[in-house]
């Protein structure tokens, strides 16, 4: 892999960009795509950019605001709450299709651009339950890609398997957990780094970052 060329799937938010990082570690090359569904907050996207430009990554945005008129639910539209579903069913959060069809733009832009690796934060350990963060999607869809573009694709998902902890645990064995923590975001509310610390992506971030630290300082 070392003297191949990747891209990653790049939100700008702590799972993404310890991805990336992987990536610029694993692959000769890297590339960046960012999709705009004109999600809840724009931030996001600056997000995106402003780690891309402070890594030297080339960064591709796409207008994927198709999938916000298909997809009404609390990351595109203001007016839905942000809550998770206590009988056991999707929360508001779920977006329909959406990494369905990242992923299949990614492959995309990969055939394009000559690379053979596609690079995904999706994971299976703590999740909220999306269907398409399952390791059995991921597979699926990598089958498809090949078939659809007759390539050899390779989707890699180093998160898979990995709880928060553990993801914090990577980007600080890639020399890049006080960046991460930093300058990601993954609050549902837009807010940077440690975030509104009340909404499900940031109690999650939290709990896990707690936990990395104190296994951290009995080390």
């Amino acid at each position: 892999m070392k003297n191949e060329k990747a891209v990653v799937v790049f939100s700008g938010g702590q799972d993404s960009t310890t991805c990336l990082f992987w990536a610029i570690k694993n692959f000769a090359e890297v590339e960046a795509v960012t999709f705009h569904y004109n999600q809840r907050h724009s931030a996001e996207i600056d997000c995106a950019k402003n780690i891309a430009s402070t890594l030297g990554i080339k960064h591709h945005i796409l207008d994927m605001s198709l999938l916000n008129q298909l997809a009404p639910n609390a990351l595109t539209r203001n007016e839905i709450e942000i809550e998770e579903n206590k009988s056991g069913g999707l929360p508001s959060t779920f977006v329909p299709g959406r990494n369905l069809l990242f992923l299949s733009f990614a492959g995309v832009l990969a055939y394009q651009i000559g690379a053979r690796h596609i690079i995904t934060g999706v994971c299976e350990t703590d999740f909220s339950g999306y269907p398409d963060c399952r390791d059995s999607f991921i597979k699926a869809l990598n089958v498809s890609l090949n078939l659809s573009m007759d390539k050899s694709f390779v989707i890699h998902t180093p998160l898979m398997w990995l709880n928060k902890a553990e993801t914090w645990e990577l980007a600080d064995e890639l020399d890049a957990f006080d960046f991460i923590r930093e300058n990601t975001l993954t609050c549902y509310n837009g807010i940077m780094a440690d975030g509104c610390g009340e909404c499900p992506a940031c109690k999650l971030r939290r709990k896990g970052l707690e936990e990395y630290l104190n296994v951290r300082r009995d080390l």
